[in-house]
């Protein structure tokens, strides 16, 4: 049973906790004292047991040490206050403890003959180990060590993680009083072995070992996935429930037809996937698809043969994406794929006349254009269909969970294929997108070039410029790509400085375009037109250019201030480039003084999108994942999908048998899971589709 203290209403009243400090909890997120207690540590500092002096240095990490005082020296150099003391373990072994800083509260404190338990990272030089002090207690004289498990909190600048774990420590017993409901059926968590809820509450927050903290960690983690697994099956269960979309029958023929209309072969990816499409969109039950393709794999002309679906059934399609930029590259590369079959295709951007505009509305109303390409000018009122039975929605994580339901509401449970060029590695996709059904293209059209990756330290940008030259001299064009819009921002490249640079002194018999997210659409337009007409040379650029550019031509990406970047936004980079059958290449340009060149080789040795992602997630974790952060999916309080993969498995287990058994979760034992979907964010911004 949970401790029958009272709970306080607010961290205000807990003890310890003044107005500052309570104003500084709220910052973090901690509004009550139930998100006091659900905000566990994230790691423990171990200070059970002593180094002893003659092994201190060799964990590479923070070591305790105990010992006594031989003698103390002290000085102050430039507003610092250096202290450094000798000491002899029990063992007789002897080390330096160091204080080096403003106030660290060690100046005059110290004297020979004191015993003293001192933590910090360890230096081995010629006269022995020296630990810089993190953390040190004073110990009686006859007094033994007993250390312990030290919880570690996130914390921010002016609340530190030690003070957050004192108020833990000394207010345990009313945070557990106010426990919300346990979210995993007794029976499951019985199944699993885990202790009761307080049990690990109390062994989370103060453990005494790490196995301790590990099992306990455990228990939440798994009961956070099992509220994102059932959210996802609750949501999918709801949609295969409702039997009100138009079935669209793919004719016998059509997949002869539709491939005997092109100029090239389908590769057995696209065919995979159009296959899969198709068996969706055939059934009354509303598809809802994440179309995951590599750069160049050819999305669009699976969406294709979605939309020529879709109209051989009489129904419209939608197709929106996040820029003008990308809505005509997709309008222009539809176009001569519907044609043959006489599907007529219109443009709604919010950059375009009032007479074209209205045109393309009126189209779209009577039902005579069976296709609109658009940017989010497809959600304005007065932008209406006739029967729209098909919704693509392009780079989708860049559109919110609402912008997307207001396009699907123009129709009536119309099919939905979600496009991303991000290659996603599946475990991620499983949980970020558990709610759709996943296809993947994961082959590149016949005739493409592999391109060539270099890793190059900005030392020799000269020599990287040089080889720019000779591209560009044998009639191909280049990208220059910087981070940063100004200077100013930290140590990264400008690029309208760069741009300057380049124009003057490096280039300055070249045709340079500009293009930032600063300049207007109409901007961005031109100099993209100029660009994909041959009337540039080069782009110097920010990441603007990552998704959906197309230009043939352009056999060169210079990238600069590539640590900047993660593995997978490099990978859409590089794809601008060999987009054709000319040699092409990719020069990722980095610090001399970054240890980044480990991390940049994998791009040197692989071209696989989905190689590439998986790396990536393992690198730099999934809340950094390109792609999901901004997609409103969850990102979970306290799981990890790299590394508690299997807790992830066994939880989406657990949550398809507790939906299928009990599908309104009216049961008692599924009281407490209940709960945690209604009042937990995250459980509800996972229905991406909703």
């Amino acid at each position: 049973m949970i401790a029958a203290n009272a709970a306080p209403e607010n961290v205000a009243q807990l003890r310890g906790v003044g107005p500052k400090t309570a104003a500084l909890l709220t910052e973090l997120g901690i509004d009550g004292a139930a998100a006091l207690l659900d905000y566990l540590p994230f790691r423990y500092d171990d200070l059970r047991f002593p180094t002893p002096a003659a092994r201190l240095g060799e964990t590479g990490g923070e070591e305790n040490a105990v010992g006594r005082i031989t003698g103390v020296k002290e000085r102050r150099v430039r507003g610092l206050e250096i202290v450094e003391v000798r000491m002899v373990d029990d063992a007789g072994g002897t080390f330096v403890a160091k204080w080096i800083g403003r106030n660290r509260y060690a100046y005059g404190r110290f004297r020979d003959g004191m015993r003293l338990f001192v933590r910090g990272r360890v230096e081995r030089n010629l006269t022995g180990p020296i630990l810089s002090v993190s953390h040190y207690e004073q110990l009686g004289e006859n007094e033994p060590y007993r250390g312990e498990m030290v919880p570690v909190y996130r914390a921010s600048k002016d609340l530190p993680s030690r003070k957050i774990a004192a108020i833990v420590k000394k207010n345990l017993p009313e945070l557990l009083a106010a426990a919300r409901a346990d979210a995993l059926p007794p029976a499951l968590a019985a199944a699993r072995e885990y202790q009761s809820l307080e049990d690990s509450y109390r062994a989370v927050h103060a453990p005494r070992a790490p196995e301790e903290a590990g099992r306990a960690r455990e228990r939440f983690v798994f009961a956070e996935f099992l509220a994102l697994a059932t959210a996802a099956q609750l949501r999918r269960r709801e949609r295969e429930r409702d039997h009100d979309a138009r079935a669209l029958r793919p004719q016998p023929d059509l997949l002869a037809r539709f491939e005997g209309s092109l100029p090239f072969a389908l590769t057995g990816a696209q065919r995979r996937a159009i296959l899969e499409l198709w068996h969706d969109m055939s059934r009354e039950i509303p598809m809802n698809r994440l179309l995951q393709g590599d750069v160049g794999s050819g999305k669009t002309l699976v969406a294709a043969a979605a939309i020529v679906l879709a109209a051989g059934n009489g129904m419209q399609s939608a197709l929106m994406a996040p820029t003008e930029l990308l809505a005509w590259q997709h309008a222009g590369k539809l176009a001569p794929l519907l044609v043959p079959f006489g599907v007529t295709l219109e443009a709604i951007l919010g950059s375009q006349g009032a007479r074209s505009r209205t045109a393309a509305v009126e189209k779209l109303a009577s039902g005579e254009a069976s296709v609109a390409v658009g940017t989010h000018a497809l959600l304005t009122q007065g932008v209406d269909f006739e029967r729209l039975g098909l919704v693509v929605i392009d780079e989708q994580h860049r559109f919110g969970v609402e912008q997307r339901a207001r396009l699907r509401a123009k129709g009536i449970s119309p099919h939905t294929l979600h496009m991303t060029a991000t290659p996603i590695p599946r475990t991620l996709a499983q949980s970020v997108y558990a709610d759709l059904d996943l296809s993947v293209v994961d082959e590149l059209p016949p005739g493409r070039t592999p391109i060539e990756t270099f890793a190059v330290r900005t030392s020799r940008l000269s020599r990287v410029y040089e080889f720019v030259r000779k591209n560009v001299a044998a009639g191909h064009q280049a990208y220059i790509v910087a981070p940063a819009i100004d200077e100013g921002d930290g140590m990264l490249t400008s690029v309208v400085a760069e741009a300057e640079r380049l124009r003057g002194e490096v280039f300055p018999d070249l045709r340079l375009g500009l293009l930032h997210g600063r300049l207007s659409p109409r901007e961005k337009e031109e100099i993209m037109d100029r660009f994909v007409r041959g009337e540039l040379d080069m782009l110097v650029s920010t990441t603007v250019v990552e998704v959906g550019v197309d230009v043939p031509n352009a056999t060169t990406m210079v990238v600069l201030d590539a640590h900047h970047y993660g593995l997978a936004q490099l990978h859409q980079l590089r794809g601008r480039v060999g987009r054709a059958a000319a040699k092409s290449y990719c020069v990722l340009v980095y610090p001399d003084d970054a240890g980044e060149r480990e991390r940049l080789e994998i791009l040197t040795q692989t071209t696989d999108g989905f190689k590439i992602a998986d790396e990536d997630l393992r690198l730099r974790g999934p809340g950094q994942f390109a792609g999901t952060v901004q997609s409103g999916a969850a990102e979970a309080r306290l799981g990890d999908l790299v590394q508690d993969v299997d807790v992830y498995r066994a939880a989406k287990l657990a949550a398809e048998r507790i939906v299928k058994d009990d599908p309104a979760l009216t049961r008692p034992e599924h009281a407490g899971l209940r709960a945690a979907l209604e009042s937990t964010p995250s459980t509800r911004a996972l229905v991406l589709s909703s």
